[in-house]
């Protein structure tokens, strides 16, 4: 299994990677996922999507030299809920039809981070 750094590091750069490119090209992006841009309502709301993908790209990369502890069992914790979150609505959103084509990817993305998170867990 991977190291705690490892984890923070690929944790931290995915999210910060979806961050910028939900910000940036939203249009290009969510169609592949079945979800139409239509207005400047839903690219505010990509937008608004990728504040809190960038936040959890932060923390993650700025905490990616946590020493073993209280702290870096409550911050795999922590990353562990946010991921089981990722994976109940993008699930939610495939079995209602609004994530459709490369929708599939987003509950595999989420369930891997979500087991990786675990396992980082229960090694503190």
């Amino acid at each position: 299994m991977m190291n705690s750094r490892t984890f923070l590091t690929l944790h931290g750069v995915i999210n910060s990677v979806f961050a910028f490119v939900l910000f940036f090209i939203p249009h290009l992006v969510w169609p592949m996922y079945g979800v139409e841009i239509n207005d400047q309502y839903a690219y505010f709301l990509s937008q608004h999507t990728s504040i809190f993908l960038g936040g959890i790209g932060a923390i993650s990369l700025l905490l990616r030299d946590i020493e073993e502890g209280e702290t870096a069992k409550k911050l795999f914790l922590a990353l562990f809920i946010t991921n089981i979150l990722g994976v109940v609505i993008t699930l939610y959103a495939g079995a209602t039809g609004i994530f459709v084509g490369f929708g599939w990817s987003d509950p595999a993305f989420f369930i891997v981070l979500s087991v990786l998170s675990y396992f980082q867990f229960k090694k503190q």
